[in-house]
């Protein structure tokens, strides 16, 4: 069977260590877009922290997809059809901002184009909103200020406090939440059932494609579910070694253009 959609994480499997796609690489996205191969841009990131690599992509022309808040969302970016949106329910918010100011944690949630933080804006937070190209404003009296559905909420703090934090908000609310870390500094928390592989899932539905069709590549602890759906799970070099334990192969890293060679392999 031929290979016909391919789902990228981002950070640290799309893009280098500057953030950037390689021309090579950007070069071969076009091209199987070309011949009819989808697209979907994978990531935790807010949906207007990929909208520059849309661009880059040429979704518009082609119709590539956005899957943001680590499948909380996706969209048709050239007809900004929704095809999946989740929403974190509205009483958890008040829930997740006490634990955070509890445990001394950042927290933050996306609204329009800007990132809003319900603490002190901290280097993990700031991180998170230049990642994304976004500017960032504190809020204040966060729970009453997120009145309107939110697809994520991020909590940041240091890598080992941030374990035994992901432990303590799994006890508390796995049986009503998604939780767990896209970096060791990030810990993501969106609606229950939300990941990568459960949302490409219903887009594969929309698209009349099964999973064996797809290649998904990433190297983060969010890319694990849609590695190991996928008909071809690549994990990046860099990745973390749980994911490559997932992966079906292991290709070179992001800064050795290790997306290209999976396209150069199985899709050109």
């Amino acid at each position: 069977m031929s290979y016909e959609i391919m789902a990228l994480d981002i950070d640290g499997t799309l893009t280098n260590s500057k953030k950037e796609i390689t021309k090579d690489t950007l070069d071969a996205l076009i091209e199987i877009q070309k011949q009819g191969k989808k697209v979907v841009l994978a990531s935790g990131r807010p949906t207007p922290g990929l909208t520059s690599f849309a661009d880059l992509l040429q979704f518009s022309e082609y119709g590539g997809y956005l899957l943001s808040y680590n499948g909380a969302k996706i969209i048709n970016y050239k007809t900004k059809e929704a095809i999946v949106n989740q929403t974190l329910p509205p009483d958890s918010i008040p829930k997740l901002y006490d634990f955070a100011v509890e445990h001394e944690l950042g927290i933050v949630t996306y609204e329009n184009n800007s990132v809003i933080c319900g603490t002190r804006i901290d280097q993990y937070n700031e991180l998170e909103a230049r990642i994304n190209k976004l500017p960032i404003r504190a809020i204040d009296n966060f729970p009453e200020y997120v009145n309107f559905p939110v697809n994520k909420c991020l909590m940041t703090g240091e890598e080992n406090y941030l374990a035994q934090m992901e432990q303590e908000l799994k006890n508390l609310y796995a049986d009503q939440l998604s939780i767990y870390r896209s970096e060791a500094y990030f810990l993501e928390i969106m609606p229950q059932n939300v990941d990568k592989a459960n949302s490409l899932s219903h887009l594969l539905k929309s698209l009349n494609l099964t999973r064996e069709q797809l290649i998904a590549c990433g190297d983060g602890y969010n890319d694990m579910s849609m590695i190991s759906y996928a008909g071809l799970g690549v994990a990046m070099e860099n990745a973390k070694e749980e994911v490559k334990t997932a992966a079906d192969l292991i290709t070179a890293s992001n800064d050795e253009d290790g997306v290209l060679k999976i396209i150069q392999q199985y899709l050109l």
